[in-house]
């Protein structure tokens, strides 16, 4: 009898289990499928269309990979638009680290009326990409812009920010600047689970701010600052909206983006397989150097349980 009420009890277990399995599989089926359709199936179609010379009008013809070295061999505006995309990166993600970060410190403060200017700085962030494109490219404008008017106020003439090739792509990253409520509250975050022993031993030992600055707040925030390096270098290169509305790639494509560079081979000349190929390299360019950075990690970024 006991044998019995153990296979009993077993087979009651296992029917609980598949029950609760059936029940997981259901809620998150919605997901799957539109992950499937959505997402998981466009990517493996696209790895196969890189394959093949397609525009639109006539049937795809396998080329192999005819469009990777067609990229690498005689297309100036793909290593063009690389080159625009780097720099862009090498610029706007360290200054927007060290921003974000400074305004972090600040926030970290007991002043009056924290939480509005908490708020105010964050502000931006919310604001869709072509919405801060179009409000910018508006600011940015010659004769009625506000960021020209005021210069000439204070006896100074602005420069042409998106017309002349000298200083348009910096006018895109002071533009990207106005985004810097992320990380600034995701650095906030941090500061705000410091452990405070760790400043009073350093008190005690007679340690100034400059010290417990970079032997304590900058070895515990490391994880953050890795963090923030590398979802904004990831945001970097595939930079968009920005040139698109605000520049259109222009003035002699000083600022033709990679993902610009892409939009156009699909859709204004339809070469579909090549800027499926296109794509893939941008995706293997954010996977090298994402491994890279993690590489690398370890030899700059504290994480206090493992050590």
């Amino acid at each position: 009898m006991s044998a019995i009420a153990n296979i009993k009890g077993r087979t009651a277990v296992r029917r609980r289990r598949v029950r609760e399995a059936l029940t997981a599989y259901a809620f998150i089926a919605p997901w799957i499928i539109g992950f499937i359709f959505f997402t998981g199936g466009p990517i493996i179609a696209s790895l196969i269309l890189s394959l093949f010379r397609w525009k639109l009008i006539a049937p795809p013809k396998f080329i192999g990979l005819g469009n990777y070295l067609t990229m690498f061999t005689s297309d100036e505006l793909f290593r063009l638009s690389l080159g625009v995309t780097f720099k862009y990166v090498l610029i706007s993600v360290p200054l927007t680290q060290f921003l974000a970060l400074g305004l972090a410190l600040l926030l970290n403060q007991r002043v009056r009326l924290l939480g509005l200017w908490r708020t105010v700085f964050y502000l931006p962030a919310i604001v869709s990409g072509v919405a801060g494109s179009v409000l910018w490219a508006w600011m940015y404008n010659n004769e009625l812009g506000v960021i020209n008017n005021l210069l000439r106020l204070a006896g100074i003439q602005g420069p042409r920010w998106l017309y002349d090739k000298q200083v348009v792509l910096a006018a895109l990253i002071i533009k990207g600047l106005w985004s810097l409520g992320v990380p600034m509250v995701i650095y906030l975050a941090g500061l705000q689970g410091m452990p405070q022993e760790l400043y009073e031993a350093a008190d005690i030992d007679g340690g100034g701010e400059w010290i417990k600055f970079w032997k304590i707040t900058m070895p515990m925030l490391s994880p953050v600052l890795f963090f923030n390096m590398v979802m904004g270098m990831i945001g970097g290169l595939q930079t968009f909206s920005e040139p698109y509305v605000m520049t259109a790639g222009g003035p002699n494509n000083a600022t033709l983006f990679l993902g610009l560079h892409l939009y156009r081979s699909a859709f204004h000349y339809l070469k579909m397989g090549y800027a499926s190929a296109m794509a893939w390299i941008m995706f293997l360019l954010i996977l090298a150097l994402t491994v890279a950075q993690f590489r690398f990690a370890g030899r700059w970024v504290y994480y206090e349980a493992v050590r």
